[in-house]
């Protein structure tokens, strides 16, 4: 913060301060005996515009222009300082987020994909014959004597069926592996759907299984399932835009960022069958979006 100058009287200052506030350069008006009002601007970055403005209003202080502008300072900070108790609101249910779920209840999205996914295991006999839901994967697969062939390209999406790009989300191969992608998808897609809405957690869960399975089926093929590419870019997701936009009311403890980072860099040791490139996808994707999401806000 910087003083720009003086003038001699309080309403000529103050005239002058609600003029510089309408055109968007903060200030602060001081008395300062034996000197007259004195002007400080807050944004370094404008005291050369502020400057040029004082040596206009000096010679001309009497200008219609700046009372009338100036009108407009009162109604101005009225509507900030609302945005300001609202978003000071929103950053105080910060630490409510991880209250339990029936505050707010499953979410319809939420609801409907832990649904779909169990049905889809029971069908496939608790993952033990997923030849039953082929139409699920991203391409055709052939199992042949403990091996695996089927078409490159995608031809099937190519040719219509785009619902494979999103549907190997929907495919769970063991107990364990589907339980805890529905307990992350419960806490994570309901707390997306309270704080913003259902239709952004449809987006994001399209966008995160779109590329979370396109990235998976480039590393490794078409024989894969699961929500954890979803579960990793709503981490990411929610990750980033909390900490960039605090009022978004999405947040995620630091513990829980750490262990998601760990269990991403375990799965490179190949001492399990983890989907790697689905994982580092989502969540690659998940902290974009994040990112992306936040700059209006900031």
């Amino acid at each position: 913060m910087r003083m720009i100058g003086h003038l001699a009287d309080e309403a000529g200052a103050r005239t002058f301060g609600d003029y510089l506030y309408v055109q968007g350069v903060e200030n602060r008006i001081e008395d300062e005996p034996g000197h007259g009002w004195a002007i400080w601007i807050v944004d370094e970055d404008k005291i050369a515009q502020a400057t040029e403005m004082l040596t206009h209003f000096r010679t001309a202080p009497g200008d219609p222009k700046y009372r009338t502008e100036a009108k407009g300072a009162t109604r101005l900070r009225a509507q900030e300082e609302k945005s300001q108790v609202e978003w000071e609101k929103r950053l105080r249910q910060r630490r409510h987020l991880f209250r339990p779920l029936h505050d707010y209840g499953f979410g319809v999205v939420t609801y409907a994909l832990i649904v779909i996914s169990v049905g889809v295991f029971l069908l496939c006999r608790f993952g033990m014959e997923n030849e039953r839901v082929s139409f699920l994967y991203m391409t055709a697969i052939q199992y042949f004597d403990g091996y695996i062939t089927y078409a490159k390209g995608l031809p099937e999406i190519r040719h219509g069926e785009v619902w494979r790009l999103f549907t190997p989300m929907l495919v769970h191969m063991h107990f364990l592996h589907i339980l805890f992608n529905m307990l992350w998808l419960r806490d994570l897609g309901s707390m997306v759907e309270a704080r913003q809405s259902p239709w952004m957690l449809a987006a994001l869960v399209l966008g995160f299984s779109g590329f979370s399975n396109l990235v998976q089926y480039a590393w490794g093929g078409p024989n894969f399932g699961g929500m954890s590419g979803v579960v990793y870019g709503l981490l990411g997701y929610i990750w980033v835009r909390g900490k960039l936009d605090p009022g978004s009311g999405l947040y995620l403890h630091q513990t829980t960022v750490i262990m998601m980072l760990v269990w991403l860099a375990f799965g490179f040791t190949g001492i399990l069958s983890i989907a790697n490139g689905a994982h580092l996808g989502g969540l690659v994707v998940g902290l974009g979006w994040g990112y992306l999401s936040s700059l209006r806000y900031r």
